[in-house]
């Protein structure tokens, strides 16, 4: 086996190189893709040396990792595989690679009944897919939403590292309206995801106030010699308990939001809650419509999820969500007779 994920990086992006025959590849050129790939993946800034790409080039040409890869030098040079078709990621699995994984597979498997693991089930059932498509080169069946590309994915394993070691940090932020970026020297908790977005949870190393900072937005993450403060007021297991997205602060409380909603969207609500806290208060035979009532704390994001039902949805309560609705659809209005005019 490689000896760290790392290695396992450079392989695959040298791979990536020699299929691409529509350039011409010097040991200088995969040293230099090598370098950007660790630092696009796992925000390392060293660099890679010339005698480390010679030497994965070495153990790809071997059979240590079963790779065998066909690399030739033409022209003196330049690097390619001899097979136009190769690439160490059409390797099928041995059979005791499969026997190895598929155990692995099983094993997990007994614990999705366990509420800790409850949130593995996707992973599971994604793992066991790829295992199919190896064994029986079939089309995959499952499908998870991803963002290729997602701008600030790179700092996802360092920020994870860094929290995992209590680690605070220096970070150079920038908002959309900001001319400049603003310096946090933060105490970073949690990472979480909403919508294809990833967004860090801190709080600031003097005061301790908290804030949320979508990864796109950082400009630079460094460690600094700066005593790591947990917040005594952030828990990351049920902060999000009563709130839908990720805008909040930590004294938020929750409020009782009620809705009407239409026949159509009365049966898509209750197949797939707005919040986990969804009940349905009353429902009307006669036309199918229903009032649920849900307990979050009011933000951005939960205004924006009753916005995609369109007219399928209307709060009703409280008064201040309803007039922000209505102000809401009334921009959007003005704004499409503007266009017709």
């Amino acid at each position: 086996m490689p000896a760290n994920k790392n290695a396992l990086i450079r392989y695959k992006t040298i791979d990536n190189c020699l299929r691409n025959r529509y350039r011409r590849w010097t040991l200088e050129d995969l040293v230099d893709a090598c370098s950007d790939a660790l630092y696009d993946m796992e925000g390392i800034n060293k660099g890679v040396s010339v005698r480390t790409v010679q030497g994965d080039i070495q153990m790809m040409r071997s059979d240590k990792l079963g790779y065998n890869a066909p690399i030739e030098v033409y022209d003196h040079k330049y690097y390619r595989y001899a097979d136009k078709d190769y690439s160490i990621m059409d390797m099928p699995m041995s059979q005791n690679d499969y026997d190895v994984m598929q155990e692995a597979v099983d094993m997990l498997r007994q614990l999705e009944d366990f509420d800790q693991f409850s949130e593995m089930s996707d992973v599971v059932s994604r793992l066991q897919d790829k295992l199919a498509i190896s064994r029986h080169n079939r089309k995959p069946i499952i499908h998870f939403d991803s963002v290729p590309n997602l701008e600030g994915i790179r700092l996802l394993n360092p920020l994870y590292n860094y929290i995992a070691h209590q680690q605070t940090l220096r970070i150079m932020y920038q908002s959309f309206n900001a001319r400049k970026p603003t310096e946090f020297i933060l105490c970073p908790y949690l990472l979480k995801e909403f919508r294809n977005r990833w967004f860090l949870f801190g709080s600031k190393a003097d005061d301790l106030k908290l804030f949320n900072l979508p990864l796109d937005r950082i400009k630079s993450v460094e460690p600094v010699e700066v005593p790591y403060r947990e917040n005594p007021d952030f828990d990351s297991e049920h902060f999000f308990d009563d709130v839908i997205g990720v805008s909040k602060n930590i004294n938020n409380k929750p409020r009782c939001i009620r809705f009407w909603a239409n026949r159509e969207q009365s049966h898509y609500i209750k197949t797939k809650p707005i919040h986990r806290s969804q009940q349905v208060v009353s429902e009307n035979p006669e036309d199918g419509s229903c009032i649920f009532q849900i307990d979050v704390v009011i933000n951005f994001e939960m205004y924006s999820v009753f916005m995609s039902y369109g007219s399928g949805i209307r709060i009703i309560y409280p008064r201040n969500a309803v007039m922000y609705m209505r102000d809401k659809f009334k921009e959007a209005l003005d704004l499409y007779d503007a266009a017709n005019e």
